[in-house]
């Protein structure tokens, strides 16, 4: 069996494909082609890929938050404003915002649930750089 994603729509593999995994940012306001803000690639297991997602939109979701808003209003302005993300190529294993904005306009996120910077892995590639200086 190959690493990466199946040709097939079934679950991708673990393991992570060439390069990595990847994460695909949306804009929901419609100012990117296709809506896609960027592809952050280099993510090495899906894991770390799918909870990367999952901050950063929770993240998007909480820059929406005004104070009084309702949890309506909160999904509202982020389906107007705010940016989605998904595992590329991950079919059902990806994870979906879908199954959490309900929650994440209700509950205000803590800092740790908003940190997808901690997860990102070009944040890794600067480090490495700072070492070699």
């Amino acid at each position: 069996m190959s690493p990466g994603p199946s040709d097939d729509d079934e679950a991708p593999d673990l393991f992570a494909p060439a390069g990595g995994w990847r994460v695909r940012i949306l804009d929901l306001s419609g100012g990117a082609e296709d809506n896609i803000v960027e592809e952050i690639p280099g993510f090495p297991t899906l894991m770390q890929a799918n909870e990367f997602a999952r901050r950063y939109v929770r993240d998007s979701v909480e820059l929406c938050r005004a104070p009084g808003l309702s949890a309506r209003d909160v999904l509202d302005s982020w389906f107007a404003f705010g940016e989605d993300a998904e595992v590329v190529d991950a079919a059902e294993a990806g994870w979906r915002s879908a199954a959490n904005l309900a929650d994440f306009s209700e509950r205000p996120a803590d800092e740790e649930d908003r940190d997808w910077r901690a997860l990102d892995p070009r944040r890794a590639d600067e480090s490495d750089e700072d070492d070699e200086e």
